[in-house]
C-alpha cells in the first residue's frame, strides 16, 4: 500500500485554476490585463534599475534601496509569470510537486526580501530626516551590502523549510488549486498528513517576517513625526514628510493584501471564494507595477535621469 502511494507522489501533479467561475480560462480577454501588468512592471523596473547603474549621482543610499526592491520585484515577477501566463494564454494548468514546491518557496522568499527592503527604506528616511549631515557617512555603500546581504540570508533562511516540509506529506485528495500559482497554505490542505507542525511554522513565519517588519516600520515613522515635528519651519516641514510619500505608497500597497490574505486564509473560511484570488493577484502583481510609477512620479531628480537615459 505504501508503495502504491509513493508512485502516486512521485507521479501526481497539481491543477492550477484561472479565474474562479470562469470555465474557459484560455481566453485572450482574460489575459491581456495580466500580460500587460507584467510588460509594464518588468519594463518599470528595468528602466530604474538602468538609469541608477548607469548615472553615478544616483548611486546614494536612498536609490540604491530603490534599486533593491526592483530586484526584488523582477524576481517575484519572473517567479509567477510561468504559471500564470500559461494557464491564461496556453491554459496549461498541470505543476509537477517539485516545480509547485519550488515555485512557493521563491514567492515567498521575495516577499519576505521586500519586506526586509521596506524596512530598511524606512530607516533609510529615518536617518536622512533625523541626521541629514552624517546621512552618507551613516548609510555607506559597504553597509548598505551587508545589509542587503541579510535581508536575502533571511528570506531564503526563513523560507527554505516549507518546501521540504510539504515535500514529506503523502497528497491523495484532489490536487485542485484554486489559485494559478502555488500557495503554501493551499497546497498543505491538499495533504493527507498531519500539518500542525506547518501550521505552527506558518504562524512563527508570519510574526517574524509581516509583524515584525510592520511593527519596526511604525516605530520608524513614530520616530520621524517626533523629529519632523521638531522642525520649526514649516516648509522644511513639508519638504520632510514629502520625502516619505513614495515608502508610504509602497507600503501600503504590499502590506494591505498581504495582511489581509494571511487574515482571510486563518480566519475568513466563510468568505467569498473570489476574493483571496483577487486579493493574491493584488498582492503579486500589484507592488512591482506601483512601485516604479511612484517612485518615478515622486523624485523629479530621478524622472529627469531616466529622461536622460533615452534622450541624450
Amino acid at each position: 500500500m505504501s508503495a502504491v502511494n509513493d508512485t502516486k507522489f512521485k507521479s501526481a501533479v497539481f491543477l492550477l485554476t484561472g479565474v474562479h467561475g470562469q470555465k474557459d480560462v484560455h481566453n485572450l480577454w482574460i489575459s491581456l490585463p495580466f500580460c500587460l501588468m507584467y510588460v509594464i512592471s518588468i519594463l518599470g523596473n528595468s528602466v530604474i534599475l538602468l538609469s541608477i547603474k548607469t548615472d553615478p549621482s544616483l548611486h546614494e543610499p536612498m536609490y540604491i534601496f530603490l534599486s533593491m526592491l526592483g530586484v526584488t520585484d523582477l524576481g517575484l515577477l519572473i517567479a509567477t509569470m510561468p504559471t500564470i501566463l500559461g494557464i491564461f494564454l496556453f491554459n496549461s494548468r498541470e505543476i509537477s510537486f517539485d516545480a509547485c514546491f519550488a515555485q512557493l518557496f521563491f514567492i515567498q522568499s521575495f516577499q519576505c526580501i521586500e519586506s526586509s527592503v521596506l524596512l530598511l527604506m524606512a530607516f533609510d528616511r529615518f536617518i536622512a530626516i533625523r541626521d541629514p549631515l552624517r546621512y552618507v557617512s551613516i548609510l555607506t555603500l559597504p553597509r548598505i551590502a551587508k545589509m542587503g546581504l541579510v535581508c536575502v540570508l533571511r528570506g531564503v533562511a526563513v523560507m527554505l523549510p516549507l518546501p521540504l516540509l510539504l515535500k514529506r506529506f503523502q497528497y491523495c485528495r484532489v490536487n485542485v488549486l484554486s489559485h494559478s500559482y502555488c500557495m503554501h497554505q493551499e497546497v498543505m490542505m491538499m495533504a493527507c498528513s498531519d500539518t500542525s507542525v506547518n501550521n505552527i511554522y506558518g504562524w512563527f513565519i508570519t510574526v517574524l517576517t509581516v509583524v515584525l517588519d510592520l511593527l519596526l516600520i511604525f516605530l520608524s515613522y513614530v520616530m520621524i513625526l517626533k523629529t519632523v515635528l521638531s522642525i520649526a519651519c514649516y516648509k522644511e516641514f513639508l519638504r520632510a514628510l514629502n520625502t516619505c510619500v513614495s515608502h508610504l505608497c509602497a507600503v501600503l500597497v504590499f502590506y494591505t493584501p498581504e495582511v489581509s490574505l494571511t487574515l482571510i486564509h486563518r480566519f475568513g473560511k466563510g468568505s467569498s471564494p473570489l476574493l483571496p484570488i483577487v486579493l493574491g493577484y493584488c498582492n503579486l502583481l500589484v507592488p512591482p507595477l506601483i512601485n516604479p510609477i511612484v517612485y518615478s512620479m515622486k523624485s523629479k531628480y530621478l524622472r529627469s535621469r531616466i529622461i536622460r537615459v533615452f534622450v541624450k
